[in-house]
């Protein structure tokens, strides 16, 4: 015989404590605390801490607070960077992960703001009122369903939009020593380009240029459709790492929005030598003339955000200042930059120091994508200045102390005779703008042919400097 189940009885006591969990609030999360047990230069060591790379805590003595940010673990030991100044923190101080680590407020009122690498206002007109939360380290395009780079960026400076012609998402780097005149470049750009909205990050450098960049290079109408994060020398390696992905994200924001923004970071060695104080302070091994590994990992990931967006989107066009020190092109830094960027743009010294601004060495810079925008008579056109202009440098010290004789070379004669005309187009005083069509119209008219005056007339290029015997007719 089956005993029927009895369905069963809930207790008065029992249906009220259900009644009440409906009006509890979701499952709170468990937050466990560390407890700080060690302090090495930069590096905090916690133990009992459950947080994850990147994750954001704050760490409690008394009334002292520093936060700082989860960079590696060993065991159960984890190591913490500070992002702010350490001050008033002794051994068995609280560590206490907190929420939203990686996100930052972005909005369209960060237009014509100064922030700094927290997102926090620092020109003293008033806090800020943004709500768009977005993510530091940006979202994934797929590198198949990206806009190719099909059209011109008007950066309103004759040599580049004539010689150097830049893509709408073209990533380039500006590598020059220190005094140069990089951060001019950089704010000549910013006041003289197309681009709908410029986003400036000032990584690292001098605190004094900061202020100086924002009134007298930028000026009040730069700034008026410009964001500029500012992480000056003296932050934490850890806030200068975020500073930089900080800019990015803004520019990313506004690229969603369908908008072309122009993205000037200076520096991009001052980002890479955050990250190696951070990488050496947790253990890892230097690599290539100290840089550890993680370095060259950072600088791809940082680029790469850059560029055109999918179909029907916005683009942004990037532009990384490159310190090389002891102007050596081949600094690691530099190398490795230029292995990842779309073109490089050279400022040399001896230009600089002749007076010849923006001191653009147009014989090693390079635009990748400039045959991709221009047509080709004005890329044949910007080949023959190119020549020309070489020409006369490779032979400058012997037309110097008069040991060229003329007539002995038809190419180095032109060059010669066009020298001044050349130096003159390729200068450009800081408040002229040029825009794109009278470059290239410029260009044109300086630079009818396309073709050194050997070819044209049969004959085959001679050695630079060597004399040429003429055949008889």
């Amino acid at each position: 015989m089956t005993v029927p189940k009895q369905k069963p009885t809930t207790s008065p006591l029992a249906e009220r404590l259900l009644d009440s969990q409906r009006w509890l609030p979701e499952r709170t999360p468990i937050i466990v605390e560390g407890q700080l047990t060690r302090m090495v230069g930069l590096t905090l060591e916690a133990i009992g801490l459950n947080a994850t790379v990147g994750e954001r805590c704050l760490v409690i003595d008394r009334n002292n607070k520093v936060e700082a940010e989860v960079v590696g673990f060993q065991d159960e030991k984890v190591y913490l960077m500070p992002v702010q100044a350490i001050s008033g923190l002794r051994a068995g101080a609280r560590v206490v992960p907190l929420e939203s680590a990686n996100d930052l407020v972005i909005g369209d009122e960060l237009l014509g703001r100064v922030v700094n690498g927290f997102g926090e206002p620092i020109d003293g007109r008033g806090p800020l009122s943004c709500r768009v939360e977005q993510s530091l380290t940006g979202s994934y395009i797929n590198p198949l369903h990206r806009q190719p780079i099909r059209e011109p960026l008007d950066v309103g400076i004759r040599a580049i939009n004539a010689m150097l012609t830049v893509g709408r998402g073209q990533r380039l780097g500006l590598f020059a020593g220190s005094g140069v005149g990089k951060s001019m470049l950089l704010g000549m750009m910013t006041r003289f380009t197309t681009a709908d909205i410029t986003v400036v990050g000032l990584i690292g450098e001098r605190g004094r240029e900061v202020k100086e960049f924002i009134e007298d290079i930028l000026g009040e109408a730069g700034l008026a459709r410009s964001v500029v994060v500012a992480s000056p020398a003296d932050d934490a390696p850890l806030l200068r790492l975020r500073a930089a992905q900080y800019t990015t994200s803004i520019a990313e924001y506004f690229r969603a929005q369908g908008k072309n923004v122009l993205l000037l970071m200076d520096s991009l060695t001052r980002f890479a030598q955050a990250q190696r104080e951070i990488a050496l302070a947790i253990g890892e091994p230097p690599a290539t003339k100290g840089y550890p590994p993680s370095v060259f990992a950072r600088i791809p990931q940082l680029v790469e955000r850059a560029g055109n967006a999918e179909a029907g989107g916005g683009s942004i066009t990037a532009f990384y200042t490159v310190l090389t020190e002891g102007d050596d092109q081949q600094d690691p830094i530099a190398d490795a930059s230029r292995a990842i960027l779309d073109g490089h743009f050279v400022l040399k010294r001896a230009l600089a120091e002749e007076g010849h601004y923006p001191a653009i060495d147009i014989e090693q810079s390079i635009s990748r994508v400039m045959p991709q925008v221009v047509p080709e008579a004005h890329l044949k056109q910007a080949q023959k200045l190119k020549q020309l202009w070489s020409r006369y440098q490779q032979n400058r010290d012997l037309i110097s102390i008069g040991a060229y004789t003329p007539g002995a070379d038809q190419d180095i004669d032109q060059a010669i005779q066009m020298y001044p005309v050349i130096k003159a187009f390729l200068q450009q005083s800081l408040n002229e703008s040029v825009p794109f069509a009278d470059s290239a119209t410029q260009l044109q008219t300086l630079i009818p042919g396309a073709q050194p005056a050997s070819i044209r007339q049969g004959r085959p290029l001679a050695r630079p400097g060597a004399r040429r015997t003429e055949r008889p007719e």
